[in-house]
């Protein structure tokens, strides 16, 4: 007997099928998924772009750099800066305000107020506003505040102190000269920007006259960007020339020292400053005591 026909099947590969599925129009397998895939891609696109969208806000809204220093000293009569970083400011304004009494007195690249000596300056390209003020005065000092008119408004703060123009002498408060050498003393004004018209040098009560008929005494006196130095020399020390010595500048509180014109008597002190002195004073106060004990035991 032969055998039996087996059933005729049409077999369909699964790569046929998959390579079929692959060519199909993309609309014909959303239809034929339905709308529920079309409205996962088009909300998931959506939700991107909002995400996009507000990270991008997010990221150009304006806000302070303060890598600048926000405590700034000055000294009388000088030119201080306060220098303010605003990042993507875009169409916002920069403004300066003085705490004390609420004054606007920048915005933008404005000035208002009265007083010449504040201005602002924001150079092209830059994220800086930088409130100047010339010639400080005393009463300048205090809290100024840079502004940002969101909303809320961001506010940065930055606190000027101001200090009294201050000579010094850059010799130590005692200074020891033997007789006949020469008295050096050197007086530096810290203020560069308005220097003083003048440094007068007193002695004692008296101001000190260079054509004295003493004769020896000079004043020489040099203006640079770090400030004033005025180098008093008085050659051939007299025991007279002993004393206190003040530099006195027109526009800055003065500094003194005082000279000791001594006679040779004490060998170890003839040196500037006290701490020659301080060395001294042991031994001097060890030869006090030793001849203390040796008139006792005179006596005795």
């Amino acid at each position: 007997m032969g055998r039996s026909a087996r059933p005729r099947t049409r077999v369909i590969s699964h790569r046929s099928a998959i390579v079929a599925y692959a060519r199909a129009p993309l609309f014909s397998l959303l239809h034929a998924r339905g709308s529920s895939l079309a409205s996962l891609v088009m909300s998931g696109s959506s939700a991107s772009g909002s995400s996009i969208s507000k990270a991008k806000s997010s990221w150009d809204k304006p806000y302070f750099d303060d890598a600048s220093p926000r405590n700034v000293t000055t000294v009388v009569g000088q030119t201080a800066e306060l220098s303010c970083h605003v990042k993507h400011p875009a169409d916002r304004t920069v403004s300066w305000m003085r705490k004390r009494d609420l004054h606007i007195l920048t915005s933008s690249i404005y000035t208002f107020t009265g007083d010449g000596r504040f201005s602002v300056l924001h150079p092209e390209t830059t994220d800086e506003w930088r409130l100047r003020i010339a010639y400080v005065q005393p009463r300048d000092a205090g809290i100024y505040e840079c502004q940002i008119n969101t909303e809320p408004k961001l506010m940065l703060p930055f606190l000027l102190r101001v200090e009294a123009a201050q000579a010094k002498i850059r010799e130590p408060e005692d200074v020891y000269v033997k007789k006949g050498s020469t008295i050096s003393l050197t007086c530096v004004v810290n203020v560069h920007s308005t220097p003083p018209s003048s440094v007068s040098w007193h002695h004692g009560a008296s101001l000190v006259d260079f054509d004295s008929p003493r004769g020896g005494i000079s004043l020489e006196t040099e203006k640079t960007e770090s400030g004033t130095t005025s180098k008093l020399l008085v050659t051939q020390a007299r025991l007279s020339d002993s004393g206190n010595y003040t530099c006195i500048p027109s526009n800055a509180n003065p500094a003194s020292v005082t000279v000791h014109v001594l006679n040779g008597e004490h060998p170890a002190a003839m040196q500037h400053g006290g701490t020659a002195m301080s060395s001294a004073a042991p031994l001097i106060l060890l030869s006090m005591l030793t001849s203390l004990v040796f008139n006792n035991d005179s006596l005795s």
